[in-house]
């Protein structure tokens, strides 16, 4: 057998396949029911305080992450108790420092890579930084 035909056999063969796996693809139908319920969004209610009050909450609350990621326990919850915390933060430190706001953005956004990932060493970095910035924030607005 000439090379020439192998590789055509072996073209033709393949494209078989492809033409087979391709048929046998369905398409999927999403028929909606009458008796579904409703969707009704859930309303988050934000903790109220200073910065002085909330930031040293926020600390504790990140300093939770990591074992909640490492024992894969509750880690959504963890940073969503985080999220929340920063939130009602956030408005008050960005008015008082936005480059830090920026900076606590930063390693919020850092925490969320680690609850992703699995990664604790990440959540344990954005602990160890959130506290220089913190202490930073508070030293320079009382």
């Amino acid at each position: 057998m000439s090379r020439r035909h192998v590789i055509s056999s072996l073209a033709l063969a393949i494209s078989a396949g492809l033409g087979f796996s391709l048929t046998n693809c369905a398409t999927t139908v999403i028929v909606p029911s009458g008796t579904t319920e409703p969707n009704t969004a859930t309303a988050t209610t934000l903790p109220t305080g200073t910065p002085a009050e909330l930031l040293p909450r926020l600390l504790v609350e990140v300093g939770k992450l990591s074992d909640a990621i490492g024992n894969n326990d509750h880690k959504a919850q963890q940073l969503q108790i985080i999220d929340n915390l920063w939130n009602a933060v956030r408005p008050a430190v960005a008015s008082a420092d936005g480059v830090m706001a920026t900076s606590f953005d930063g390693m919020i956004a850092l925490c969320h890579t680690g609850e992703k990932v699995n990664r604790p060493a990440d959540a344990d970095k954005c602990f160890s930084n959130l506290t220089a910035l913190a202490g930073d924030f508070l030293a320079k607005h009382p």
